[in-house]
C-alpha cells in the first residue's frame, strides 16, 4: 500500500539556528501578508490579513503525532513552510495541541506583520522561540522590500512586535534579512538598529540571498559586509545565513526519487510534490540545487515551468 502523504509536516529539514527542525505548514502555498522581492518560492500568489483555519487544526496534530511515533526526534517543530503561518486563525490552538503531544520546543518564524492584533500575540504567547523578521528601517524601504498588503503600516507593525516583547516570557529572535546596495547603508542600517534597540530581542540574526530570489535585482550582502554589519549592530548580533543545505544524501525529497518521475514525463513543481508525496516548498528547494548541478533542466510552456532531466539520465 502506497503510504499516505504527509500534506502539512515536513522534513525534518537541516537549520543552522535551529538544529535538525520538523517543519509544519498551515496555511497554502504562497499565502502571505506579504510579497517579498528576496522570497525563495517566488511571488505571492495570495496576499491576505485574513485570519482562517486553513487547514483543520486535527489533521495537522495527527500528522505530528504520526511522525513522531515513527521516530523522528527534531530539536524543533517549527510552524513555517511556504507562507505566513499567523494567518492561521487557530495557531495557538495547534501549538497547545503539539504541547500535549510531545516536549520537543516549538518555534514560529513570521514575518511578524501581525503583532498588532491581538490574537496573534496571543496565540504566539504559547510558543518556546518566536522568529520575527525586520527588513527595512522606514516605511520607504519596507515598502520597496516586503511588498506588504495594502492595510499594513509600517509603524504598526513594528510597535506591534515591541507590545509582543514586552509580554514575551520565552525567546524571542530578529531575524534583518539584508539586501545588498539597499539596506547595507549606513543611515538604513542606523534605523535598523535603533528599532532593534527598542525591541531588545535575546538575538538579532542576519541573513542575505542564498538561493534564487523572486525578484532578479534583490542581490546579496558578501560574508565581510554581513560581518561589518554584526559589528555595528552589536554584541546580540549573528549571521545565520548559509542554512545547510540539501545534498543527495538527505532523506526528503530525494534527488533520485524526482528523476524517476522526471524520466517519465516532464512535470511542474507541483506535480513533482504530487508524485513523490513530499512537501512542495522543499521540492522547490531540491529542485534549485539540481538545476545548479545540472541533473534537471526547466523549460517554459503556455506560461508554466516544467522540469525535465538532462541527457546523461535518460
Amino acid at each position: 500500500m502506497k503510504k499516505r502523504a504527509l500534506r502539512h509536516v515536513f522534513g525534518p529539514v537541516p537549520s543552522r539556528r535551529l538544529g535538525r527542525s520538523l517543519g509544519i505548514d498551515v496555511v497554502p502555498f504562497k499565502t502571505c501578508s506579504y510579497d517579498c522581492i528576496y522570497c525563495q518560492l517566488g511571488r505571492t500568489t495570495c496576499k491576505t490579513v485574513n485570519l482562517s483555519e486553513y487547514v483543520p487544526v486535527d489533521d495537522v496534530l495527527s500528522e505530528v503525532d504520526n511522525r513522531l511515533a515513527a521516530g523522528t526526534v527534531p530539536d524543533y517543530i517549527t510552524f513555517s513552510g511556504s507562507g505566513e503561518p499567523t494567518l492561521h486563525s487557530k495557531l495557538g490552538l495547534l501549538i497547545d495541541g503539539i504541547k500535549r503531544i510531545t516536549e520537543i520546543p516549538v518555534a514560529v518564524l513570521t514575518n511578524g506583520s501581525l503583532l498588532w492584533r491581538e490574537e496573534v500575540r496571543e496565540a504566539l504567547s504559547r510558543a518556546d522561540l518566536v522568529v520575527p523578521s525586520l527588513d527595512a528601517g522606514n516605511d520607504r524601504l519596507f515598502q520597496y522590500v516586503n511588498r506588504p498588503h495594502p492595510s499594513l503600516c509600517f509603524e504598526q507593525i513594528v510597535a506591534g512586535i515591541q507590545h509582543f516583547r514586552v509580554g514575551f516570557k520565552n525567546q524571542l529572535w530578529l531575524e534583518v534579512f539584508l539586501l545588498g546596495g539597499v539596506t547595507t547603508v549606513t543611515a538604513d542600517l542606523q534605523k535598523i538598529r535603533n528599532i532593534t534597540e527598542q525591541i531588545r530581542p535575546d538575538r538579532v540574526q542576519l541573513n542575505t540571498v542564498a538561493r534564487p530570489p523572486s525578484e532578479p535585482y534583490a542581490h546579496p550582502v558578501s560574508l565581510a559586509l554581513l560581518k561589518s554589519c554584526v559589528e555595528f549592530l552589536g554584541d546580540r548580533t549573528e549571521i545565520i545565513t548559509g542554512d545547510q543545505a540539501w545534498t543527495d544524501a538527505d532523506r526528503s525529497p530525494r534527488a533520485d526519487e524526482i528523476v524517476e518521475l522526471l524520466r517519465r514525463r516532464p512535470c511542474t513543481a507541483d506535480q513533482i510534490a504530487h508524485g513523490i508525496d513530499a512537501h512542495l516548498a522543499e521540492v522547490v528547494k531540491r529542485l534549485e540545487l539540481m538545476l545548479k548541478t545540472g541533473r534537471v533542466s526547466l523549460r517554459q510552456r503556455k506560461g508554466r515551468s516544467f522540469y525535465t532531466v538532462t541527457g546523461n539520465q535518460q
